[in-house]
C-alpha cells in the first residue's frame, strides 16, 4: 500500500495523497513541520498535519492572494506579507513593477529554511534585493507599524497554534493602522463547506473596520473542499471598479483580469455568509 498522508478536515472527511518519500519531519519551536514528496502533487509542505502548499497547484493560491489586491491598488510600492514563509506570495508580488519593497514576516524560520531547500520554484524570490525577510511575530509586528504599507497580505495557516491571533478583530484594527490612507489588505479565510462560521465572523470583523469589504474565491484542489475564500478590506479602492488599463501583463497560470472580477461572484450559500 505504501505511505499515504491524510489531512482530516472533520472527523468524517479528509484528503489523502500517496507519499514517495518523507523529506523532513520535525517539531519546530512553533509547530510540526513536514516536507513530503508525493506522487501526484510533487513536494508538499505540511504544518500541524495541514497542507500548506504543493509544487503542482501552489500557483492558484499565491496568485489570488497577491494579484487581486495589487491590481486593485493603483500604485502599490510597499507590501507586507504576514506568514507565507514558503515565499510564493512574495514571488507573485515582485511581478508588479511598482513594488519597491516587499517585507515578509514569518514567526517560524524553519518554514523559510526548508522551503528554500525543497520548494525552490516557490521560495526562489526570497533572496531578491527588493525583499526583506524577518523572523518575527506578525501580530506584534503589525502592532508596531503605522501608515507604512500600501498592501498587507495575511498568508497564515488555519486559526490554530501561532496563527490564532491572526484571525482576531484586534489584528484587523492593527492592519488598518499599519496601512496608508488608501491601503488594502487580504487574508485567506478558509473554506465555506466546513468553516462557514469562521468566514462569517472574519468578514463582519473586517467590515466593522474597512469601508470596502469583499469576499472572493478560488479553486485549490489540495485544500479540503477545493473551494477557498479570501477576505479583502480596503480603505478606498473597490476591486470591482478597477479600470481596464490598470491590468498590466504579467506571467500567471490562474489569475486573469476576467477572473479578477469573476472571483467575487459568489455561490448563494457563500454570499449568505457576508450578510
Amino acid at each position: 500500500m505504501g505511505i499515504w498522508f491524510t489531512e482530516k478536515q472533520t472527523a468524517n472527511f479528509g484528503i489523502t495523497a500517496k507519499v514517495n518519500k518523507i523529506l523532513v519531519a520535525l517539531k519546530t519551536d512553533f509547530q510540526d513541520l513536514e516536507m513530503l514528496n508525493t506522487e501526484e502533487w510533487g513536494n508538499m509542505l505540511v504544518l500541524d498535519d495541514m497542507v500548506m502548499t504543493t509544487e503542482k497547484d501552489e500557483f492558484v493560491y499565491h496568485e489570488m492572494v497577491a494579484h487581486v489586491p495589487l491590481f486593485t491598488h493603483p500604485n502599490p510600492k510597499r507590501v507586507l506579507v504576514v506568514g507565507g514563509g514558503d515565499g510564493g506570495v512574495i514571488r507573485e508580488i515582485l511581478k508588479h513593477k511598482s513594488v519597491e519593497k516587499a517585507t515578509l514576516v514569518d514567526i517560524d524560520g524553519k518554514v523559510i529554511e526548508y522551503s528554500k531547500k525543497f520548494l525552490p520554484s516557490i521560495a526562489g524570490s526570497l533572496d531578491d534585493p527588493r525583499v526583506e525577510v524577518l523572523i518575527d511575530d506578525g501580530f506584534m509586528y503589525i502592532a508596531k507599524s503605522e501608515r507604512e504599507f500600501d498592501v498587507i497580505l495575511v498568508d497564515s495557516t488555519e486559526p490554530v497554534g501561532p496563527a490564532v491571533n491572526l484571525f482576531s478583530q484586534g489584528f484587523y484594527a492593527g492592519i488598518s493602522r499599519a496601512l496608508k490612507d488608501d491601503g488594502i489588505f487580504v487574508a485567506q479565510t478558509d473554506n465555506p463547506w466546513f468553516k462557514a462560521d469562521l468566514i462569517h465572523q472574519v468578514f463582519h470583523d473586517v467590515k466593522n473596520i474597512f469601508p470596502v469589504t469583499k469576499l472572493y474565491t478560488a479553486n485549490i484542489p489540495t485544500y479540503p473542499s477545493g473551494l477557498w475564500t479570501f477576505t479583502m478590506g480596503s480603505k478606498i479602492h473597490n476591486p470591482l471598479k478597477v479600470k481596464e488599463e490598470r491590468f498590466t501583463e504579467i506571467e500567471t497560470k490562474y489569475y486573469t483580469p476576467e477572473l479578477h472580477f469573476a472571483s467575487f461572484a459568489l455561490p448563494k450559500f457563500v454570499k449568505e455568509l457576508t450578510e
